[in-house]
């Protein structure tokens, strides 16, 4: 019988509970594992704070509370104290996102206090490949190199602007942006087809831990699709993410791009889930 439940901010005490909670589901919970293991719990070095579910002195949830919101092990009764906590607090994300069976409920209870949501999109698969592509692999997809930043970032805007549906540069110019796409380069984890100076095909592994990445910002110039140019591209995404990055390659896909989603399943990608995701 479940007794003296509370919800607390966790810290670094926390972490090696955390990571095991978290390493229950790699694929699913890839991009909070990646920065606990990056940050560890202190808010102030996470960007976020971890929400724990407490129950008889035993961690039952888990919600990472940043500019993504995200319940990542929540079942009715995490879902029913994550909630009234953000009512209290009030919304400080740009989205909820995580997946579909968590994230609805969550919703549901925080519409009324933090809604209109800008877009929902309440049905997102969840794909995960851990083999080498299919198909034969796009040879001039390769890392994007520091120098070739000005020439990713309009690429990365249009992109960001065509999927969310806001411009990542509205709010300041887009200093924070061109900072993280920055940072993506200088790891290792930003790839490109450019042709005189021209993106072709790019994508980003945006999370990364021992035992899975999370590709995004998948992107095609819009002149040049219709020519399975993503199916390779990706291809060759997935090789060396294999190779150098970590042992599985995941993604979510909006359910109605069902381009892309056949173009990921060309590649070897299979759905294992649904993510569902609420945008502000």
């Amino acid at each position: 019988m479940r007794t003296s439940a509370a919800v607390r901010v966790l810290d670094d005490r926390d972490v090696p509970e955390v990571l095991d909670i978290l390493a229950r589901d790699p694929i699913t919970n890839v991009f909070v594992a990646s920065r606990v293991e990056a940050a560890g719990l202190d808010p102030w070095r996470l960007g976020a704070e971890m929400w724990g579910h407490v129950v008889d002195g035993h961690l039952a949830g888990l919600c990472y509370a940043g500019a993504n919101f995200v319940p990542v092990v929540a079942d009715a009764a995490a879902i029913g104290v994550f909630a009234e906590r953000a009512r209290r607090h009030g919304r400080r994300c740009s989205s909820i996102v995580g997946p579909h069976d968590m994230v609805g409920p969550l919703w549901h209870r925080l519409e009324p206090v933090w809604g209109p949501a800008r877009d929902v999109r309440p049905d997102q698969p969840l794909m995960v490949t851990t083999k080498p592509a299919r198909v034969p692999s796009d040879p001039l997809v390769r890392r994007v190199q520091p120098n070739e930043i000005d020439v990713l970032l309009p690429a990365s805007v249009a992109m960001f602007t065509e999927e969310v549906g806001v411009s990542p540069i509205a709010a300041d110019g887009g200093s924070l942006y061109r900072s993280r796409v920055n940072e993506l380069i200088q790891l290792g984890r930003s790839f490109a087809r450019i042709e005189d100076g021209r993106v072709v095909f790019k994508a980003e592994v945006g999370a990364v831990t021992a035992a899975a990445c999370q590709i995004q910002g998948v992107w095609v110039d819009p002149a040049l699709r219709g020519q399975g140019i993503s199916v390779a591209g990706m291809a060759a995404v997935v090789d060396e993410c294999l190779r150098s990055i970590a042992p599985a390659v995941s993604l979510y896909v909006n359910d109605y791009n069902v381009a892309a989603r056949r173009s990921y399943e060309r590649v070897g990608f299979a759905t294992i889930g649904t993510f569902m995701s609420v945008l502000f």
